[in-house]
């Protein structure tokens, strides 16, 4: 399963076979973003989880530059589980493109919601506001904030989109 899809003039994204090691390229995306993925145990939980999650990765001149990793939680929803653009790379359509054609395959498959998880507002960090307003661009909507899930010192944002 070795899908491509060309994005824009910036580069490709792909569907990489599951026997490729996909964490290894992930966590020199994560690693490079330690605003976002600065707690190390959450990190290599991420790492862990890939592999056996479905992982898209967006290509610029054959430099893997971003990822989204998504798990399928039942027959109508899914989840955004992980994603990752070097720092240099934001901005350019990568993130945009990652999320549009992992829901072009998720509509494909008849799935009616996914959902993403993310640091509340209620948190004062900025890199997560900005993340929170991507998110918001790409038509995902607060649902509920939860502080039982990563706890009250980071509390969670859940985040839906109807499909």
């Amino acid at each position: 399963m070795n899908h491509e899809i060309n994005i824009m003039d910036v580069g490709q994204i792909k569907l990489l076979d599951p026997s490729f090691q996909k964490s290894k390229i992930c966590e020199s995306i994560l690693r490079a973003l330690p605003q976002w993925f600065g707690i190390e145990k959450a990190l290599l939980h991420y790492l862990k989880e890939i592999e056996n999650n479905p992982t898209l990765f967006a290509l610029v001149e054959h430099e893997y530059v971003g990822f989204l990793s998504f798990k399928q939680h039942n027959q109508y929803a899914a989840e955004l589980y992980v994603m990752g653009v070097r720092f240099e790379a934001q901005r350019q359509g990568i993130g945009r493109a990652l999320v549009r054609y992992t829901e072009s395959i998720l509509r494909q498959q008849k799935l009616e919601y996914w959902q993403v998880k993310t640091l509340a507002a209620s948190h004062p960090d900025p890199f997560y506001a900005q993340t929170r307003a991507f998110y918001l661009a790409m038509g995902f909507r607060p649902l509920e904030e939860l502080t039982q899930l990563w706890g009250q010192d980071n509390p969670c944002l859940l985040m839906v989109k109807y499909l």
